[in-house]
C-alpha cells in the first residue's frame, strides 16, 4: 500500500499530463481514428484505446473513491505519456492534427495540441 504522499505525487502528475477532459476523451474513443492507432493483440482492442476506457473511469471518480490500484494505473499512464512525447511527433505542425502520434497520446488522454 502506498503512503498519502506518493498518491499525492501520483494525482498531481496524472492532473498534468492527462489534460482532455472525461467527455472529451470518451468522444475521441468512439471515433474511428482513435480505433486505428496502436497495438493490437490477435486483432482486438487497441492497448490505448483500452487504457483511455479505464483513465476515464478515472476522471469520473472523487479523488476520495481512487483505490491503490488506480494509482498504479495512474503511474502507468504517467509514464507512457512522457515517453511517447519524447518521440516528438512529425516535424511539420500542420501535419501533428491527424497524426497516428497525436491520436495515440489522445488515447491515453493527452492532446499535444493543448500543450
Amino acid at each position: 500500500m502506498a503512503g498519502t504522499k506518493d498518491h499525492e505525487e501520483t494525482y498531481k502528475a496524472f492532473k498534468e499530463v492527462v489534460n482532455m477532459t472525461a467527455s472529451a476523451l470518451e468522444k475521441h474513443l468512439k471515433g474511428e481514428e482513435s480505433q486505428s492507432v496502436g497495438q493490437k493483440k490477435d486483432g482486438g482492442e487497441a492497448t490505448g484505446h483500452q487504457e483511455g476506457r479505464r483513465i476515464v473511469e478515472m476522471l469520473h471518480k472523487k479523488k476520495s473513491e481512487l483505490t491503490d490500484e488506480d494509482y498504479v494505473h495512474m503511474r502507468k499512464v504517467v509514464g507512457y505519456v512522457h515517453r511517447h512525447l519524447k518521440q516528438d511527433g512529425p516535424k511539420d505542425k500542420d501535419m501533428v492534427k491527424d497524426s497516428p502520434w497525436r491520436l495515440s497520446l489522445m488515447n491515453w488522454g493527452h492532446d499535444p495540441l493543448k500543450d
